[in-house]
């Protein structure tokens, strides 16, 4: 079976141990295929590119060429509107949802003006509502380039995602991880998406093995957020949910490119109504003033 990956080491590690863990449940052989997409070759940031879908069209298109069976993603790079022609067969465990600080210290510690890195308008957001006094530096490239701005002393710390760090044994170069009540997380952080064609039933069931429920029904809530606010993975947009097996509790912000408003709203409800309550939350956020701080966002 051939397993569609974008090229760079996060993909490739993500969907190399997505194939292993289908090998060792189902005894199949998994044949990674590499695709260079739009997102990979464009030095524009993402937020002008309008976020999701650069990374993910050209897996789409293989999937519909038949040229692989199925597809890894991020799923923050998924865009919240599922398309019809594609499934999501299967959400696997999630892993550790947290922002990471790649520095030589602490995000405290940093001195007034420290140039600090990246990609996202919701890090950058959510940052400058914990330190005004910092340079936050809007930043491209896989996480290698990235770290490697900071060994060379051009900035002074990075902002990635935890979990991506572990995946490519990069977590010894942490030096704070912030908790969710610091920074929210984007929606479906930590999470990854095995996507094929709606039309493989076959492939669905198979695929399907991998699905964890309780992870299923925590992404669902958050993108429905994302979704209701008609917000992109480059708003500053913070969601994380948690299902204990009972109850799903679900908190979401949306926050000022300054840092210096915030619309934070919580709601808890049954794991069966994952994408009522995240639009419900996003409706009382709205209440609230959320799309304004949205809109202000695109001026």
């Amino acid at each position: 079976m051939k397993l569609g990956t974008r090229r760079s080491l996060m993909a490739t590690t993500q969907s190399q141990m997505i194939a292993d863990l289908y090998t060792a449940k189902t005894g199949r052989e998994i044949e990674l295929v590499g695709i260079t997409t739009f997102g990979d070759v464009t030095k524009a940031q993402l937020s002008q590119l309008g976020g999701t879908g650069v990374f993910v069209s050209a897996l789409r298109d293989k999937l519909v060429e038949g040229e692989i069976d199925f597809a890894v993603h991020s799923l923050k790079d998924l865009p919240t509107k599922q398309d019809p022609r594609f499934t999501l067969a299967a959400l696997p465990e999630r892993h550790d949802v947290r922002d990471a600080l790649v520095g030589r210290t602490k995000f405290a510690d940093l001195a007034p003006g420290a140039k600090v890195g990246t990609g996202s308008p919701r890090r950058i957001a959510m940052l400058r509502a914990l330190r005004q006094d910092l340079d936050y530096v809007p930043i491209r490239g896989n996480a290698d380039t990235r770290i490697g701005r900071v060994t060379s002393g051009e900035l002074d710390a990075v902002v990635l995602a935890a979990a991506g760090l572990t995946r490519i044994g990069r977590q010894g170069e942490i030096s704070q991880i912030f908790e969710v009540e610091e920074l929210l997380p984007a929606p479906g952080q930590g999470a990854l998406a095995v996507e094929c064609l709606s039309t493989r039933s076959d492939l669905v069931d198979f695929l399907s093995v991998l699905d964890d429920p309780r992870t299923r029904s925590a992404v669902t809530a958050e993108r429905a957020v994302l979704s209701a606010l008609e917000a992109g993975c480059s708003a500053p947009v913070g969601a994380f949910a948690l299902d204990d097996g009972h109850t799903l509790n679900l908190t979401a912000v949306v926050v000022s490119l300054d840092g210096r408003e915030a619309v934070r709203k919580s709601a808890a409800g049954s794991p069966s109504e994952a994408m009522e309550l995240g639009r419900d939350l996003a409706a009382a956020m709205i209440a609230e003033g959320a799309d304004r701080l949205m809109g202000e966002q695109s001026h």
